[in-house]
């Protein structure tokens, strides 16, 4: 499996609004292009793939910007990455230029098959929730702010 970098950013991009969902306020596209550093367009085409999915809400107007359709508990990876990559699990090609279908059956059984699914289950079990509270793990002693 490979993640294309619209997959990743669209992570990123549903992270960021699961991070800011208790708030209830939209966020704008502009304020996520500058925090993760990703050009707007590219984020204007990801959104777009996730608004058709119904992962993200959009709300118009001078206040505007995007929500989570749903809370961050509820919003898997493969809910993210199956609304943006175009084949989320690709089919592996022949090992033996069609001589061998008895051999292709079984890797494809016991390889590929076991494989997909895995990716699959991983996919599943991972929330925009689990992402957020990693995230708060990893920060080092520099991302964290005091308040006196």
């Amino acid at each position: 499996m490979k993640i294309s970098a619209k997959g990743r950013y669209g992570l990123a991009a549903m992270t960021t609004l699961a991070a800011n969902y208790a708030a209830g306020t939209p966020v704008t596209i502009i304020s996520i292009s500058d925090r993760l550093g990703i050009s707007k367009i590219y984020l204007e085409q990801v959104f777009s793939l996730l608004k058709r999915s119904r992962l993200v809400l959009s709300l118009k107007g001078s206040q505007g910007g995007y929500q989570l359709s749903r809370p961050p508990k509820e919003i898997t990876a493969y809910d993210v990455l199956a609304a943006i990559e175009l084949a989320l699990i690709e089919k592996t090609g022949a090992s033996s230029a069609g001589k061998l279908p008895a051999l292709e059956q079984a890797l494809a059984v016991c390889v590929y098959g076991r494989l997909d699914e895995a990716i699959t289950h991983t996919l599943h079990a991972v929330t925009l929730a689990d992402i957020l509270t990693e995230t708060e793990k990893q920060k080092g002693p520099e991302q964290l702010m005091y308040f006196i």
